[in-house]
């Protein structure tokens, strides 16, 4: 499944801890955290352990089946 998570308006960047939370994958900054450990997450190909990773547009994150690209407001 592939999908875009726009960025609110004004904002530069979120990091995946944010995406994370807002697409209900996780729903605190322990679950994100656990989640990050016991799942394969890929920011632009390369394997993503930090919560605080910053994801600007055109970013693309791959989480299992789904894929998000990042885009700008």
């Amino acid at each position: 499944m592939e999908k875009e998570f726009k960025l609110r308006e004004n904002a530069e960047f979120l990091t995946i801890s944010q995406l994370l939370k807002m697409e209900g994958i996780a729903y605190s900054g322990g679950m994100v955290r656990s989640f990050l450990e016991e799942n394969e997450v890929t920011v632009n190909g390369e394997i993503e352990l930090r919560r605080g990773r910053k994801l600007y547009p055109n970013d693309i994150i791959v989480i299992d089946e789904l894929t998000i690209t990042i885009v700008g407001a």
